[in-house]
Protein backbone atom coordinates (compact mmCIF):
# COMPACT_ATOMS: atom_id res chain seq x y z
CA UNK A 1 0.00 0.00 0.00
CA UNK A 2 1.20 2.98 -1.04
CA UNK A 3 2.11 5.96 1.22
CA UNK A 4 -0.72 8.69 1.21
CA UNK A 5 -0.27 11.66 -1.32
CA UNK A 6 1.12 14.91 0.64
CA UNK A 7 -1.86 17.38 1.16
CA UNK A 8 -1.04 20.97 0.84
CA UNK A 9 -2.59 24.85 0.67
CA UNK A 10 -0.35 28.00 0.54
CA UNK A 11 -3.29 31.00 1.14
CA UNK A 12 -1.77 34.20 -0.07
CA UNK A 13 -3.28 37.09 1.99
CA UNK A 14 -2.49 39.23 -0.95
CA UNK A 15 -0.22 40.17 -3.85
CA UNK A 16 0.50 37.42 -6.40
CA UNK A 17 1.26 37.69 -10.43
CA UNK A 18 -2.44 40.44 -10.53
CA UNK A 19 -0.35 43.05 -8.06
CA UNK A 20 3.11 42.14 -9.17
CA UNK A 21 3.68 42.08 -12.83
CA UNK A 22 7.32 42.05 -12.86
CA UNK A 23 7.10 38.85 -10.76
CA UNK A 24 5.56 37.22 -7.59
CA UNK A 25 8.08 35.45 -5.00
CA UNK A 26 5.23 33.79 -3.13
CA UNK A 27 4.07 32.13 -7.08
CA UNK A 28 7.16 31.11 -7.16
CA UNK A 29 7.64 29.94 -4.32
CA UNK A 30 4.21 27.84 -5.10
CA UNK A 31 5.46 26.70 -8.33
CA UNK A 32 8.88 25.47 -6.29
CA UNK A 33 6.69 23.29 -4.61
CA UNK A 34 5.66 20.97 -7.24
CA UNK A 35 9.12 19.63 -7.64
CA UNK A 36 8.52 19.97 -11.41
CA UNK A 37 10.69 22.37 -13.78
CA UNK A 38 7.02 23.02 -16.10
CA UNK A 39 4.47 22.23 -13.28
CA UNK A 40 0.51 21.90 -14.54
CA UNK A 41 -1.02 24.94 -13.57
CA UNK A 42 -4.40 25.59 -13.36
CA UNK A 43 -6.45 28.85 -12.51
CA UNK A 44 -9.99 29.30 -11.16
CA UNK A 45 -11.08 32.97 -11.92
CA UNK A 46 -14.64 32.33 -10.43
CA UNK A 47 -14.79 35.05 -7.72
CA UNK A 48 -13.64 37.57 -10.31
CA UNK A 49 -16.93 36.15 -12.65
CA UNK A 50 -13.99 34.73 -15.06
CA UNK A 51 -12.72 38.38 -16.01
CA UNK A 52 -10.83 37.90 -19.39
CA UNK A 53 -7.94 40.38 -17.70
CA UNK A 54 -7.63 38.77 -15.01
CA UNK A 55 -7.11 35.47 -16.92
CA UNK A 56 -4.81 37.26 -19.30
CA UNK A 57 -2.60 37.93 -16.39
CA UNK A 58 -2.30 34.91 -15.07
CA UNK A 59 -1.14 33.32 -18.89
CA UNK A 60 1.44 36.52 -18.58
CA UNK A 61 2.53 35.18 -15.68
CA UNK A 62 2.93 31.78 -16.06
CA UNK A 63 2.46 30.42 -19.51
CA UNK A 64 6.37 30.72 -19.67
CA UNK A 65 6.59 28.71 -16.25
CA UNK A 66 4.41 26.14 -16.47
CA UNK A 67 1.83 24.26 -18.62
CA UNK A 68 -1.04 26.77 -17.83
CA UNK A 69 -4.47 26.36 -18.48
CA UNK A 70 -7.61 27.98 -16.54
CA UNK A 71 -11.37 26.87 -15.70
CA UNK A 72 -13.69 29.24 -16.52
CA UNK A 73 -17.42 28.57 -14.72
CA UNK A 74 -19.35 31.24 -16.34
CA UNK A 75 -21.01 30.71 -19.89
CA UNK A 76 -21.08 27.01 -20.76
CA UNK A 77 -18.10 24.85 -18.62
CA UNK A 78 -16.26 22.37 -19.88
CA UNK A 79 -17.86 18.43 -19.23
CA UNK A 80 -14.73 17.49 -18.03
CA UNK A 81 -13.60 19.43 -14.84
CA UNK A 82 -13.17 16.75 -11.99
CA UNK A 83 -10.24 14.95 -14.09
CA UNK A 84 -8.39 18.57 -15.45
CA UNK A 85 -8.76 19.61 -11.51
CA UNK A 86 -7.06 16.15 -10.30
CA UNK A 87 -4.32 16.09 -13.10
CA UNK A 88 -3.06 19.47 -12.06
CA UNK A 89 0.52 19.81 -9.91
CA UNK A 90 -1.25 23.25 -8.73
CA UNK A 91 -4.74 24.84 -8.53
CA UNK A 92 -4.53 28.75 -8.13
CA UNK A 93 -7.54 30.49 -7.28
CA UNK A 94 -7.98 34.28 -7.60
CA UNK A 95 -9.72 36.92 -5.64
CA UNK A 96 -12.97 38.91 -6.09
CA UNK A 97 -15.94 38.01 -4.43
CA UNK A 98 -15.91 34.76 -2.75
CA UNK A 99 -19.53 34.04 -1.33
CA UNK A 100 -20.05 34.18 -5.50
CA UNK A 101 -17.49 31.76 -5.86
CA UNK A 102 -18.88 29.10 -3.36
CA UNK A 103 -22.28 29.21 -4.73
CA UNK A 104 -21.01 28.49 -8.52
CA UNK A 105 -18.83 25.75 -7.34
CA UNK A 106 -21.46 24.71 -5.32
CA UNK A 107 -23.41 24.32 -8.04
CA UNK A 108 -21.05 22.47 -10.30
CA UNK A 109 -19.61 20.15 -7.55
CA UNK A 110 -16.16 22.08 -7.82
CA UNK A 111 -15.97 21.89 -3.97
CA UNK A 112 -15.90 17.92 -3.66
CA UNK A 113 -13.66 18.28 -7.02
CA UNK A 114 -11.12 20.69 -5.61
CA UNK A 115 -11.09 18.06 -2.04
CA UNK A 116 -10.41 14.99 -4.42
CA UNK A 117 -7.58 16.90 -5.97
CA UNK A 118 -6.28 18.27 -2.51
CA UNK A 119 -6.22 14.19 -0.97
CA UNK A 120 -4.59 13.30 -4.68
CA UNK A 121 -1.40 15.76 -3.63
CA UNK A 122 -2.54 18.88 -6.01
CA UNK A 123 -0.93 21.70 -4.26
CA UNK A 124 -3.94 24.19 -3.55
CA UNK A 125 -3.52 28.05 -3.61
CA UNK A 126 -5.15 31.24 -3.60
CA UNK A 127 -4.72 34.58 -3.12
CA UNK A 128 -7.81 37.24 -1.19
CA UNK A 129 -10.58 34.98 -1.79
CA UNK A 130 -8.46 32.22 -2.62
CA UNK A 131 -7.29 32.30 0.92
CA UNK A 132 -10.42 32.52 2.42
CA UNK A 133 -12.10 29.92 0.74
CA UNK A 134 -9.99 27.15 1.87
CA UNK A 135 -10.90 27.74 5.88
CA UNK A 136 -14.40 27.59 7.76
CA UNK A 137 -14.73 30.99 7.55
CA UNK A 138 -13.28 34.21 6.77
CA UNK A 139 -13.70 38.21 6.23
CA UNK A 140 -15.14 39.29 3.25
CA UNK A 141 -16.53 41.90 1.64
CA UNK A 142 -18.80 39.77 -0.64
CA UNK A 143 -21.85 41.51 0.59
CA UNK A 144 -20.97 45.33 0.43
CA UNK A 145 -19.08 46.23 3.78
CA UNK A 146 -16.55 43.50 5.38
CA UNK A 147 -18.69 40.71 7.39
CA UNK A 148 -18.59 37.25 8.28
CA UNK A 149 -18.79 34.25 5.98
CA UNK A 150 -19.27 31.28 7.54
CA UNK A 151 -19.61 28.82 5.15
CA UNK A 152 -16.04 28.14 3.67
CA UNK A 153 -14.83 24.53 1.92
CA UNK A 154 -13.47 23.57 5.70
CA UNK A 155 -10.59 21.99 4.14
CA UNK A 156 -8.45 23.79 7.33
CA UNK A 157 -9.84 24.60 10.76
CA UNK A 158 -11.09 27.94 11.66
CA UNK A 159 -11.22 31.29 10.42
CA UNK A 160 -9.23 33.39 7.27
CA UNK A 161 -8.38 37.48 6.93
CA UNK A 162 -6.56 38.32 3.93
CA UNK A 163 -5.04 42.16 3.14
CA UNK A 164 -4.41 42.30 6.82
CA UNK A 165 -2.69 45.40 6.63
CA UNK A 166 -3.98 46.31 3.04
CA UNK A 167 -7.13 47.48 4.10
CA UNK A 168 -7.75 49.45 6.51
CA UNK A 169 -11.09 48.08 8.10
CA UNK A 170 -9.60 44.84 7.98
CA UNK A 171 -7.95 44.42 11.47
CA UNK A 172 -10.54 45.65 13.24
CA UNK A 173 -13.84 43.77 11.26
CA UNK A 174 -11.88 40.70 12.28
CA UNK A 175 -10.89 41.52 15.80
CA UNK A 176 -14.66 42.55 16.31
CA UNK A 177 -15.92 39.24 15.06
CA UNK A 178 -13.39 36.90 16.95
CA UNK A 179 -14.28 38.62 20.17
CA UNK A 180 -18.04 37.80 19.24
CA UNK A 181 -17.34 34.21 18.90
CA UNK A 182 -16.47 33.86 15.35
CA UNK A 183 -13.76 30.91 14.89
CA UNK A 184 -10.36 31.90 15.51
CA UNK A 185 -7.66 32.05 12.68
CA UNK A 186 -5.36 33.68 10.89
CA UNK A 187 -4.25 36.77 9.46
CA UNK A 188 -2.09 37.64 6.57
CA UNK A 189 -0.64 41.27 5.18
CA UNK A 190 -0.39 41.43 1.34
CA UNK A 191 2.19 39.53 0.04
CA UNK A 192 2.52 37.11 3.27
CA UNK A 193 1.11 33.75 3.15
CA UNK A 194 0.75 30.44 5.29
CA UNK A 195 1.40 26.80 4.13
CA UNK A 196 0.25 23.91 5.33
CA UNK A 197 0.85 20.31 5.27
CA UNK A 198 -2.35 18.53 5.92
CA UNK A 199 -4.01 20.53 8.41
CA UNK A 200 -1.16 21.72 10.00
CA UNK A 201 0.87 24.54 9.57
CA UNK A 202 3.94 24.17 8.29
CA UNK A 203 5.68 27.25 7.79
CA UNK A 204 4.62 31.56 7.01
CA UNK A 205 6.49 33.24 4.15
CA UNK A 206 6.54 36.34 2.56
CA UNK A 207 7.56 38.08 -0.39
CA UNK A 208 8.71 41.71 0.96
CA UNK A 209 9.86 42.29 4.35
CA UNK A 210 7.46 43.42 6.90
CA UNK A 211 4.86 41.23 5.42
CA UNK A 212 3.38 39.38 8.90
CA UNK A 213 1.07 36.19 9.76
CA UNK A 214 -0.76 36.59 12.81
CA UNK A 215 -2.97 34.15 15.01
CA UNK A 216 -5.88 35.34 16.23
CA UNK A 217 -7.82 34.45 19.08
CA UNK A 218 -9.42 34.91 22.44
CA UNK A 219 -8.98 34.81 26.11
CA UNK A 220 -11.46 35.62 27.85
CA UNK A 221 -12.94 38.93 26.18
CA UNK A 222 -9.87 40.03 24.62
CA UNK A 223 -8.45 39.72 21.46
CA UNK A 224 -5.18 38.48 21.24
CA UNK A 225 -3.10 39.19 17.98
CA UNK A 226 -0.04 36.41 17.97
CA UNK A 227 2.72 37.46 15.36
CA UNK A 228 4.26 34.05 13.87
CA UNK A 229 7.93 33.98 12.41
CA UNK A 230 7.84 34.65 8.68
CA UNK A 231 10.68 33.50 6.00
CA UNK A 232 11.25 36.67 3.74
CA UNK A 233 11.52 34.86 0.27
CA UNK A 234 14.71 35.90 -1.70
Amino acid sequence: MGARPRRQIVAMGGGSFAAEPAGSRLDAYVLALSGKPRPKICFLPTASGDAATYITKFYEAFGERAEAVHLALFGRPRTDIASLLTSQDIVYVGGGNTANMLAVWRVHGVDRMLKAAWERGVILTGVSAGMICWFEAGVTDSFGPLAALRDGLGFLLGSACPHYDGEMDRRPTYQSLVRAGFPEGYAADDGAALHFIGTALETCVAGRPGARVYRVGVAGEVVVETPLPVRVLS
